[in-house]
């Protein structure tokens, strides 16, 4: 049943009210009288994860000190091949012109080194193999060689002594020296460009 309710003012204004005893119950025979079913509550909005900081991706440096020792390896073959033949055939030779002489064999090994890998384990052709080696590796490697042949000479003076505990410990340093320079430079390249120098 409805009733008409009045409202004050100069009007009377109809108003329909269910005085039904069922109203607001879920079964009732109207579905006027059911309540209105509530929204179901939302769950709030997931917070977006924050992202990892630029340089602290494990995976990235993991790959990035592979690359670099890899190019480590390849400067430290002609590098110290160098050294070792100046310093036991022309010993004359002045500290500036072996470090650069030493540094432009390292390039060139590495160079070499990184060339044979892409051709043998990306199948890239000769000439595209050694471009890319030389595009992608070359800040690298300066940067490598140049941190290791002067730390070698600040220790060593660039005396090659092998009978002497300190030039071994001067080399595992200015290797570890040599490693450590160009790794945050390799690891940004992995990580914004997906660029590996190996």
């Amino acid at each position: 049943m409805f009733r008409v309710m009045p409202r004050s003012g100069s009007r009377l204004r109809a108003m329909t009210t269910c005085t039904m005893p069922e109203h607001g119950r879920a079964d009732a025979p109207n579905a006027c009288c059911r309540p209105s079913p509530t929204a179901a509550p939302t769950d709030a909005p997931a917070k977006p994860r924050k992202s990892p900081g630029f340089w602290s991706n494990a995976a990235t440096w993991r790959r990035a000190s592979a690359n670099t020792f890899t190019c480590l390896v390849g400067c430290s073959i002609g590098d110290f091949s160098m050294l070792f033949y100046i310093r036991a055939y022309h010993p004359e030779t002045s500290m500036l012109v072996t470090m650069l002489a030493a540094m432009t064999a390292g390039i060139l090994t590495s160079i070499a080194l990184e060339t044979a890998m892409l051709r043998w384990r990306e199948s890239f052709g000769w000439s595209a193999a050694l471009r890319t080696a030389v595009s992608m590796s070359l800040i690298s490697m300066l940067g490598m060689e140049l941190a290791a042949n002067v730390t070698d000479m600040a220790m060593t003076g660039g005396v090659v002594d092998m009978g002497s505990a300190w030039f071994w410990f001067s080399l595992v340093v200015s290797m570890t020296v040599g490693f450590l320079a160009p790794l945050p430079y390799n690891y940004y390249q992995l990580a914004k460009y997906g660029r590996a120098c190996h």
